[in-house]
C-alpha cells in the first residue's frame, strides 16, 4: 500500500495547521466537496465552508480504505473544534496534483 496522496495530505496538513489558504489551495479552482449531503463548489465556497466549519478542528488519517489511480478513500478521525470527533470516510478524487472532488461521509 502506498502512502496518502500528496493532494489529500496537503488538505490534512492544512486542517491541522489551521491554514485556510493552504486548505483552499489543495483544491482545483472548480472543485466540489460533498459534505454528507451538501455540495460546495469552487474556491470561494470552499473557503467560506472551511472557515466556518473546518479550521480549528483536527484531522487524523486512520487508514487508506481504497487506492485508485485517480485518488483515495481515507478512513479519518475528524474532530471539529470543541468535540471528541468521529470517524469518517474522506474520498478524494485528484487531478493535476489538486483535489477535484472530496466526498466526506460518516463511517
Amino acid at each position: 500500500m502506498q502512502g496518502v496522496d500528496r493532494a489529500a495530505q496537503a488538505y490534512v496538513d492544512a486542517v491541522n495547521a489551521r491554514d485556510l489558504e493552504a486548505l483552499v489551495a489543495s483544491f482545483a479552482q472548480d472543485a466540489e466537496i460533498v459534505d454528507v449531503s451538501r455540495s460546495i463548489r469552487g474556491h470561494d465556497a470552499i473557503r467560506e465552508w472551511a472557515g466556518n466549519e473546518v479550521i480549528g478542528g483536527t484531522l487524523r488519517v486512520v487508514s487508506i480504505a481504497e487506492d485508485r489511480p485517480d485518488g483515495q478513500k481515507l478512513l479519518v478521525h475528524w474532530a471539529p473544534a470543541g468535540s471528541g470527533g468521529w470517524r469518517a470516510h474522506y474520498d478524494f478524487t485528484v487531478g493535476g496534483g489538486r483535489i477535484v472532488k472530496a466526498d466526506l461521509q460518516y463511517a
